[in-house]
């Protein structure tokens, strides 16, 4: 995600706040928002695969992992 496209979802915030928005900013908005969401759930479980646990032993595991065929933000 793009600082441009972040400046974009917060503008169309304080517009939306101070007097509306037409309904293709909302579908713009809409469509900003889900990617942003996207891209904060794919940045958290790269850095959660990435992430070890290191028990009193001194054993090493991997952090979460995927249950059932789902990873933990799906």
């Amino acid at each position: 995600m793009t600082q441009e496209k972040i400046d974009r979802i917060n503008a169309l915030a304080r517009k939306q706040k101070a007097e509306g928005l037409t309904e293709e900013e909302k579908a713009e908005q809409a469509v900003l928002r889900r990617e942003y969401i996207d891209a904060f759930k794919n940045n958290l479980i790269a850095q959660l695969e990435n992430t070890y646990i290191v028990t009193p032993d001194g054993e090493k595991r991997k952090v979460g992992g995927k249950k059932n065929g789902k990873t933990p933000l799906n």
